[in-house]
């Protein structure tokens, strides 16, 4: 005989080990309501659209039938029951049920919280793929690819905000905002309710992937999560996607990077009607050849002016992928500067014998700068720059760093160092 749902979610409760988890809902693997409520409960594409369900203080109901209850969370999911409507609803099952039923069961799902430590991830482990995982494309840091910054990119400004996935259900007529994790924002709605209003505009259902900015990111982070006293109207949802629901749900486009770019923009007067929503701009280049690295460098030589935390930089036909991926890298902002070798050092522990660090000084942007740069070589670098050392002063070097800092003296210095190259195509070019 299968228990009660009720009774299995307070066992689970009663129960913090995984293992023992995982062992009780395998001894209910054949509890159909179970696994449907586990699903309702936990599918991050299921919301009802209520911000607060009553707990059963009492009487008892008789007792409310799972299809009963099934039917109304279909019509919570579908929006055909909202506002008064939806309340006057879930105070009707709540009478029905009894205590038990509804606060250990009913009322936990509508609230998307079974509050027993469980996890689609655990759901999934016991019954593959019973519930939908919410995962969305995620960047690998720049600096641990760099061999992959080659070849025909968009580059955009790297913006300072929360990601915010921004699902439009045309079949449902929803619109709902979501985090990276698949946890429901509410606190955005002169967003959603504008895309709302302006639904018919897309032809089938899409998510939308960006993020939202204000004036202040730290002000930002307070009204995300906030229950009462909300304000946000300043905030702007930054695009940078679109792709189509089933693909995202299934976790790979149809489409390259730069086809759905021009995709996203088809929507932009549907965006200007909406109001606070925006697309991140992007430019094309070719790192592989010279106007290229111009081009590059003249982006990221803004986004630092412009004060961006940084850039990204995606290939041009790579598909969306819901996982982390190296078709997408994030890089700060540098600079990059030409100074002279003064002198050569020699290394200490493992680089004993071996270039420590280059000497250099120059003057860029009117200010005098001189500086160590100990980062940035090979091992066959330092062995090679090491061999020819006495060659070396007097030869530009190229150095990338975060910044230029001042020093005590009134020179100035670089952030974090480290070398890139020297400086023409002729070996041992001088100053």
């Amino acid at each position: 005989m299968i228990d009660p749902c009720d009774s299995v979610i307070r066992s689970l409760e009663e129960h913090p080990s995984r293992l023992n988890k995982e062992a009780i809902i395998l001894a209910q693997i054949d509890n159909e309501e179970l696994f449907e409520g586990f699903v309702l409960a936990l599918s991050p594409y299921i919301t009802f659209g209520v911000k607060k369900v009553p707990s059963h203080g009492g009487p008892d109901g008789q007792g409310l039938p799972w299809v009963a209850f099934k039917e109304l969370c279909d019509m919570l999911a579908t929006r055909q029951l909202t506002g008064d409507d939806a309340r006057s609803a879930i105070e009707l099952a709540l009478s029905a049920s009894t205590q038990k039923q509804w606060n250990d069961w009913y009322r936990r799902i509508l609230i998307k919280d079974l509050r027993c430590g469980v996890s689609e991830k655990t759901i999934n482990k016991v019954k593959k793929a019973a519930i939908p995982v919410f995962e969305c494309m995620l960047a690998h840091d720049g600096a641990n690819h760099e061999k992959k910054i080659a070849g025909k990119k968009l580059l955009e400004p790297k913006l300072d905000g929360v990601r915010v996935l921004t699902v439009i259900d045309a079949d449902n007529r929803t619109v709902v905002q979501y985090t990276r994790n698949g946890k429901v924002l509410e606190n955005f709605s002169h967003i959603t309710e504008g895309l709302l209003a302006h639904i018919d505009n897309f032809e089938r259902s899409f998510i939308l992937d960006g993020e939202i900015v204000s004036t202040s990111f730290q002000a930002l982070m307070k009204q995300v999560h906030r229950k009462d006293n909300v304000k946000a109207d300043d905030a702007v949802l930054m695009l940078f996607d679109i792709l189509p629901l089933s693909e995202f749900k299934k976790g790979k486009s149809s489409l390259g990077q730069r086809r759905r770019s021009k995709f996203l923009e088809n929507f932009k007067a549907t965006f200007d009607l909406v109001g606070n929503i925006g697309i991140v701009p992007q430019t094309e280049v070719d790192l592989n050849d010279f106007t290229g690295e111009l081009l590059f460098k003249e982006f990221n030589k803004q986004a630092i002016e412009d004060g961006y935390e940084g850039i990204m930089i995606k290939d041009v036909d790579a598909v969306y992928e819901c996982k982390r991926s190296a078709s997408w890298l994030k890089q700060k902002p540098f600079i990059e500067v030409s100074l002279e070798v003064t002198n050569v050092e020699e290394g200490t522990g493992r680089n004993e014998g071996r270039l420590g660090a280059l000497v250099c000084s120059g003057v860029d942007d009117g200010k005098e700068i001189l500086v160590n740069c100990g980062s940035g070589f090979s091992d066959n670098d330092r062995s090679e720059f090491w061999d020819s050392r006495d060659s070396l002063p007097g030869q530009i070097v190229e150095v990338r760093a975060d910044a230029v800092t001042q020093n005590q003296d009134g020179t100035y210095s670089l952030r974090f160092p480290r070398f890139k190259g020297f400086r023409g195509f002729r070996a041992g070019e001088k100053i």
